[in-house]
């Protein structure tokens, strides 16, 4: 009996583990990596509150991809053809971290990308520098 029991609880605690994660209502994301979201339904409608943050690519009306652009907090929410809520959560974009480094110079900062040596990385919403007068 006891033996069962345990097992019964072996079981459950994962289950109950991602049930927590689940309605957490955050998810965090990589600058320039993506997390796939699976939603329960057909969604028509996606909305990102902050762009600048991360985007959303829809794969299929099931299936979402959100890609971290920018360092911050934003929400993402996906509707269905009716206006119900099928996916709602705070997005946190953090940074890179193995193999990444930021150098400061004054304000500016310069991603670099590390292997056995570093580079600037490319970033889509980077504006090419101009020197000042």
């Amino acid at each position: 009996m006891i033996r069962r029991l345990s097992l019964a609880c072996a079981l459950a605690l994962p289950l109950a583990a991602s049930v927590a994660i689940a309605q957490d209502g955050r998810i965090s994301v990589q600058i320039d990596h993506a997390q796939r979201v699976q939603l329960g339904g057909a969604a028509t409608s996606v909305i990102v509150a902050n762009p600048a943050i991360a985007d959303v690519t829809v794969v299929d009306a099931n299936t979402l991809f959100i890609t971290g652009k920018g360092y911050g907090v934003t929400e993402v929410v996906a509707l269905d053809g009716v206006g119900r809520t099928l996916f709602q959560r705070q997005i946190i974009v953090t940074g890179g971290g193995a193999g990444t480094v930021r150098v400061w110079r004054g304000a500016r900062a310069t991603e670099m990308a590390c292997a056995s040596s570093c580079a600037e990385t490319v970033r889509a919403d980077a504006a090419p520098s101009t020197p000042t007068p």
